[in-house]
């Protein structure tokens, strides 16, 4: 770095193209925290929503970063950052931003600071179907047909979620489906769900049940992969997923950032479990490191910016079901 650290904060509110709706709640908009690093020569930048669940909104984000302040500024590193915040959208931010700047400063992209075999490639990714009535979500699935993978909302209104699958199966007998239930179901109706799932062809259940309640699936017969959401935020969280969920969903928001969450892809590979990269439904500079961690996942669901009114420019990119993160919108893909 060329000088001292100079820490700047701002908020910025994304509104949707139309309510997106999941189990329990309904959203209208995003707020993220902008972050930016800069030591007087290069910058570096980073977004975080963080994650409504854990009550970590924009001001307890600005807060957070606030505690730090003085500590960021007088030079503590990317590293040092790990233990001076807590998994969250605050250390998110923050961590993406030193990515970015330290890729400038060091003239390396941020794929090779993260030790990835080669340069990043485009991803499949799905794209959601916020929770509605059947009928409509198989009208928008039929017409996402640049899109190869579905992510369908269910809200643990069993009826209507099988309702929900068969129409969307319907539409789309082609494409890949996951489902993410958002903690909507219990112990005592997964098993018919999953019957209903099978039936549908569909490849992935995420979160079924409550955080807190992973051992109620201690002995149940996963007859498809599991997905753990809500129940792994960070890197201590991943070994105790291990024979209760097949895949890890690994959010930046959750886990804090780029740093951990290289952490926890690797980590849950060498448990052998299958990786995931998620979103907060945020602007395309939240795509951006995710696109990184992307590189190691097998399943990508990096769509937020599809749902959002007005992206950033420059923006990632969705073509033929995929999606691309141009060098120009962070961490200097090319060298």
């Amino acid at each position: 770095m060329t000088g001292p650290i100079i820490l700047d904060v701002s908020t910025e509110t994304f509104p949707y193209r139309e309510p997106f709706r999941i189990s329990g709640h309904l959203f209208t908009e995003t707020e993220v925290v902008l972050v930016t690093l800069s030591d007087g020569e290069h910058s570096g930048r980073g977004e975080a929503a963080g994650a409504y669940y854990l009550g970590d909104d924009k001001a307890k984000m600005l807060a957070d970063i606030e505690t730090v302040r003085g500590e960021i500024e007088a030079g503590a590193s990317r590293e040092q950052l790990q233990q001076l915040l807590p998994h969250g959208g605050a250390r998110n931010a923050l961590d993406c931003a030193w990515w970015e700047l330290e890729a400038k400063a060091s003239g390396t992209p941020v794929w090779q600071l993260a030790g990835l075999p080669s340069e990043p490639k485009p991803l499949l990714t799905t794209i959601t179907l916020g929770a509605q009535d059947p009928e409509i979500m198989a009208e928008k699935a039929a017409r996402l047909t640049d899109f190869k993978a579905l992510k369908l909302k269910l809200t643990g209104d069993a009826e209507m979620d099988y309702a929900r699958v068969n129409a969307v199966r319907a539409a789309r007998p082609e494409c890949w489906i996951g489902v993410d239930a958002n903690q909507g179901y219990k112990i005592d109706g997964l098993a018919v769900l999953v019957d209903v799932l099978l039936e549908n062809g569909v490849q992935l259940l995420e979160q079924p049940l409550a955080r807190g309640r992973e051992s109620d699936l201690d002995g149940f017969e996963r007859r498809m992969p599991f997905a753990a959401d809500e129940s792994a935020l960070c890197l201590a969280d991943v070994d105790a997923m291990v024979g209760r969920f097949d895949v890890l969903n690994i959010k930046l928001d959750k886990c804090g950032g780029l740093t951990e969450g290289l952490a926890i892809a690797r980590r849950a590979k060498e448990l052998g479990m299958g990786v995931m990269v998620g979103n907060m439904m945020g602007s395309s500079l939240s795509m951006a490191p995710s696109f990184i961690v992307g590189q190691l996942c097998d399943v990508v669901d990096l769509d937020g910016p599809t749902f959002l009114d007005q992206d950033r420019s420059p923006a990632v990119e969705y073509s033929d079901g995929n999606i691309w993160c141009p060098a120009e919108l962070w961490g200097m893909r090319a060298a």
